[in-house]
């Protein structure tokens, strides 16, 4: 599918300020499931310098620097891609021990996944994800940490383990089914709202409160694969799907697990659905603060600063499934 983006985004503060340096994450990837066909960014007015780089998951990303003083700033970006995934189910597990729940990964793999399943990370955000138990087994096969070597991943105590572990008993422990389950519970169970500031919520909130715009529930959905010893990360993108909540486009938020032998495959738990050519990923982190479109700091005391933007995506090889996002707000340090 071909689609066309354009992204503004205007800070406005209400007195000059020096602005830090700039993480801009609105080049979108480009890898096997998407091709990027053209893209622009423009800032306004132009910083002191800037520079591309190729971040940690090895998303594009634009550092700016800035030098003097001001009052607003616009940033817009465009691009066409052309998302290629039109089956998202095209794929086979080829490790069998990540084909059943708590589930492992090959040595290799284990190591270079290793934030995707750090369970301190996922306690800090509320869920204590104790996933793997360290046990003698004799004779080792060859695999590496959390996956074999003596250790197996188990789900730990929690709200969103114990959670996650009777959604994996009730499907046998299979992994492909309770992926897709994961999704279609939050996405049924749960009231999806539209929020605009702020922080996602923590996992366990989200999941007492069964309620969550959906970079709430993209959290849980890795909290709870986690849980399950499956590496996930967190997604920032578009959509042209809509989620029941939003009646126009605005920047999207959903999961991505990692499968031996499928590699990163996503999910949606807002639409409940696994992930094809209708999104468009911008970045993808263990951490959602390193997927975050925009990241930067002021100075200036007293200072407060408001944020308006416009989103317009379609699809140019059929009917326009764009929308214009005429306003929106988020707190200081957020991104839309």
């Amino acid at each position: 599918m071909l689609l066309s983006i354009r992204h503004h985004l205007r800070y406005v503060y209400d007195r000059p300020v020096f602005l830090e340096p700039m993480t801009l994450r609105l080049t979108p990837k480009q890898d096997c499931s998407q091709q990027l066909l053209g893209h622009s960014l423009r800032l306004e007015a132009e910083p002191a310098g800037s520079s591309a780089i190729q971040a940690a998951d090895g998303s594009g990303a634009l550092v700016c620097w800035f030098v003097e003083e001001r009052d607003q700033l616009e940033i817009t970006m465009e691009a066409r891609v052309r998302t290629l995934r039109t089956n998202p189910f095209d794929w086979i597990i080829t490790f069998a021990p990540a084909q059943r729940l708590p589930a492992r990964y090959p040595a290799a793999e284990a190591s270079a996944l290793a934030a995707h399943l750090d369970p301190d990370q996922g306690a800090s955000w509320g869920a204590p994800l104790q996933t793997q138990q360290q046990v003698q087994r004799g004779a080792s096969a060859g695999f590496g940490p959390g996956v074999g070597d003596g250790l197996i991943a188990r789900p730990g105590a929690g709200t969103v383990a114990a959670w996650a572990a009777e959604l994996a008993a009730a499907v046998n422990q299979n992994t492909t089914a309770f992926l897709m389950q994961l999704a279609d519970r939050i996405h049924h169970d749960f009231q999806h709202v539209g929020r605009f500031e702020g922080e996602p919520m923590a996992p366990e909130q989200t999941l007492s409160g069964r309620s969550g715009a959906c970079r709430d529930t993209a959290m849980l959905f890795v909290a709870a694969c986690r849980s399950q010893g499956l590496a996930a990360r967190f997604v920032s993108g578009y959509s042209i799907h809509h989620p029941p909540e939003v009646s126009e486009h605005e920047l999207h938020a959903w999961a991505e697990v990692y499968l031996p032998g499928a590699g990163w495959r996503g999910y949606d738990p807002s639409l409940g659905l696994a992930v094809a050519d209708g999104h468009l990923v911008l970045a993808t982190a263990p951490d959602h603060r390193l997927a975050a479109p925009v990241t930067g700091t002021y100075r200036g005391t007293g200072v407060t600063s408001t944020m308006t933007y416009a989103l317009t995506v379609k699809a140019l090889d059929g009917d326009d499934l764009g929308g214009t996002v005429p306003e929106g707000q988020a707190a200081d340090g957020q991104a839309a």
